[in-house]
């Protein structure tokens, strides 16, 4: 990681950048795909399977045999992890149901919102190395809560043509309606346009790297809905000298070994734990799996000290990450003041792997800064909310003559005669 000393407030633009690929060869690679998919459809996604993930499945379509033969893969203690996931990230969602509340506006006039689900929804669940089965969970579960009538779940197949037992598991317990092997920009394609076997989603939801983010991106200029840009992950941590610097060094770690081009951020007012955490970094990044792949995130990443927890705040509120870990004294205090984060762990045992998997919050999070104006999924994702209302003969006259006055100063007579021709009935 980068050191960075008391940076100068005109430096943070800079300390805030996330590695990118250039923007014209991500948009040259979608259009590219996007145009083929929509003059071969199945043809396009077995070309490109073929081409980014090395596979060749016979079928797009996972059959009911499949999933069966992949949950009986599955061990029964993963499956009990999973349950006990599916149950908090359930009641947590489950809460954000909105009661219909019908509010008289004036004598004769009510008002008032109610939600539908989205018909269909497509999800996409990053797989390869790191086969993403609790996304699966964040997106499904919600889904089902509100409603929606189908679920189509996209992931890349392995080699041989597999999807992850796992993947498959989770699928089932959540309610997937349908999963297809295809993952990458290909699969959003056809989740945009529709093919022969993956029909056209009405809006898109899930993470990804730079060239999915794109995919979805290029989708919603298409004209199908997408949940938010989510991209590869990030984590910024807040700590003082009252933090672990182990449980700091890991925390970092399980956002960078995600991928390459993952970025991590701690900002503290000691450089003593600073080094800290930079030694107890060295030693755990070498027993870890994916060593490489979070060594080189680590080369994106940066250790900044500021003078203070509330310069600390202010730069994590200019960064806007993804996941912000406050491993301070005052931890409570400054969480009050994050104006700009995806999701916010509170205190030395709140791990953004619980936020991941089993605590409840939902794990699809704004990143490259985009938590500056989006919010993480909810169930409000999964839902339209449609407003009603009701005008009786008293209403109408009640705001009748104010629906007259706006409608000839704003020069539209076919408005004001809507209204003058049936107050002329009462």
């Amino acid at each position: 990681m980068q050191k960075v000393v008391n940076p100068d407030i005109a430096q943070w633009r800079s300390l805030c950048e996330r590695p990118a690929i250039a923007a014209d060869d991500l948009d040259a690679v979608v259009q590219q795909i996007f145009t083929e998919i929509r003059q071969n459809g199945d043809a396009a996604l077995c070309k490109y399977t073929a081409l980014f993930d090395g596979s060749n499945p016979v079928e797009i379509t996972v059959s009911q045999e499949e999933i069966a033969a992949a949950v009986a893969l599955v061990p029964e203690e993963l499956k009990s992890a999973i349950q006990l996931a599916k149950a908090n990230i359930e009641k947590f969602h489950t809460a954000q149901a909105e009661e219909k509340k019908i509010i008289e506006t004036t004598a004769g006039v009510t008002c008032w919102r109610e939600s539908r689900g989205i018909e269909r929804v497509g999800i996409y669940i990053p797989g390869g190395s790191a086969p993403l089965f609790s996304t699966v969970l964040m997106l499904a579960v919600p889904a089902a809560i509100a409603g929606c009538k189908e679920v189509l779940l996209c992931t890349p197949p392995d080699k041989r043509g597999n999807i992850n037992p796992a993947i498959l598991y989770a699928a089932q317990l959540a309610g997937v309606t349908a999963v297809y092997k295809v993952g990458g920009i290909q699969a959003i394609g056809a989740l945009t346009f529709g093919t022969e076997s993956i029909g056209k989603a009405d809006k898109i939801f899930g993470p990804g790297n730079q060239y999915v983010t794109a995919a979805k991106q290029a989708a919603f200029a298409y004209g199908t809905a997408i949940d938010l840009p989510a991209g590869p992950s990030e984590l910024l941590v807040i700590a003082d000298e009252s933090a672990n610097a182990e449980f700091v060094a890991a925390d970092l770690l399980s956002q960078a070994e995600h991928g390459a081009d993952s970025q991590v951020v701690l900002v503290s007012d000691s450089e003593a734990l600073v080094i800290k955490v930079s030694k107890a970094l060295q030693e755990q990044v070498e027993e870890l799996p994916r060593r490489e792949i979070a060594l080189k995130a680590l080369q994106n990443s940066r250790a900044i000290i500021l003078p203070d927890t509330q310069k600390c705040l202010n730069f994590s509120n200019a960064y806007a990450p993804e996941h912000l870990i406050i491993a301070t004294r005052d931890a409570d205090v400054l969480a009050e003041a994050v104006t700009n984060a995806g999701s916010v762990f509170i205190g030395n045992y709140s791990c953004e792997s619980a936020g991941d998997y089993a605590s409840g919050t939902n794990h699809t999070l704004p990143t490259n800064g985009y938590a500056r104006s989006y919010s993480g999924v909810s169930l409000d994702s999964f839902v339209k909310k449609i407003t009603f209302q009701k005008i009786t003969a008293q209403g109408l006259q009640n705001i009748g003559p104010a629906i007259e006055a706006m409608a000839v100063a704003e020069q539209l007579q076919a408005h004001k005669n809507a209204v003058t021709i049936r107050l002329k009935t009462l």
